[in-house]
């Protein structure tokens, strides 16, 4: 999840992660050791934040500059413009590989400080660094706000569910934007298949998102684990009892369970 971009933290930090997830790899540096690609042990997206936005292209503000591109477009001036989006692609790919050079050499000169740390010894300092993020421990959902500012369009904020609260972030933000204890949270549910309601004391929050179920079922199983007097009520009370299993509560930092696939949590022997 760390290169998936879930935990929010400095690049210096990202690069040291790298440096000891090949120190548990591979041991002590040596010029033979295997090296793992890039995307292996650092966020891509990280890499492709340092390069220039493609330049905004304005729409046609007529059928007649439509037709005019239109026709342009079939001739000599679309074959320009093809070569000159072709010489952009390759600059690009060649800053991305730049970039890609000088992290992995950054990362290499901390694998170097690291000779003599053991596999567990790296394993440790790896999840003490990620447990340094107050949102470690949560299930992370991607979702859309619907009830925001009035004039604001939908929001894309992480959903962040823990044991003890629910939390709102803006992706890649260390710090959420908003909190709620359980005991603030009045009721929750589904406003249809692809909407969640979150009504926290005066406030409904809206989600668009394709989990409704499973932060449903999450929340439940949250506040029971916690030994709540009582749960929120649902909006749409389930015909029975939902098992509710200590078991299986989330361990460690992973998204939710659907466009992600399965992974291990942070600091597990896989990490």
């Amino acid at each position: 999840m760390v290169l998936r971009g879930y935990v929010p933290t400095s690049e210096e930090t990202l690069q040291t992660l790298a440096a000891l997830r090949l120190q548990s790899l591979n041991s002590d540096f040596s010029t033979h050791a295997p090296f793992p690609r890039l995307e292996e042990l650092f966020p891509p997206h990280v890499l492709h934040a340092r390069l220039p936005p493609l330049p905004h292209r304005p729409p046609a503000k007529c059928r007649g500059a439509r037709l005019r591109a239109g026709l342009l477009a079939g001739g000599l001036w679309g074959q320009a413009l093809a070569k000159q989006r072709a010489e952009r692609d390759q600059r690009l790919r060649g800053r991305l590989r730049e970039e890609g050079a000088s992290t992995m050499a950054a990362i290499v000169e901390k694998w170097k400080l690291l000779q003599g740390m053991g596999r567990p010894e790296a394993m440790a300092a790896y999840v003490a660094l990620v447990r340094e993020w107050p949102g470690f421990g949560s299930t992370l959902f991607d979702v859309d706000l619907q009830a925001s500012p009035v004039g604001a369009g939908p929001q894309r904020l992480w959903l962040g569910i823990g044991a003890k609260a629910v939390s709102l972030y803006k992706p890649g933000e260390p710090e959420p934007l908003d909190s709620f204890c359980y005991g603030r949270i009045s009721s929750f549910g589904a406003s249809d298949s692809s909407t969640f309601r979150l009504s926290v004391e005066d406030r409904d929050l809206l989600f668009e998102t394709s989990q409704v179920d499973e932060i449903a079922q999450l929340l439940k199983t949250y506040l029971a684990s916690a030994g709540a007097q009582r749960l929120p009520r649902p909006q749409e009370p389930p015909t029975s009892p939902p098992s509710l299993e200590p078991s299986v509560l989330p361990q460690g930092l992973c998204p939710a369970p659907g466009p992600w696939q399965h992974r291990p949590p942070v600091g597990s022997s896989h990490s």
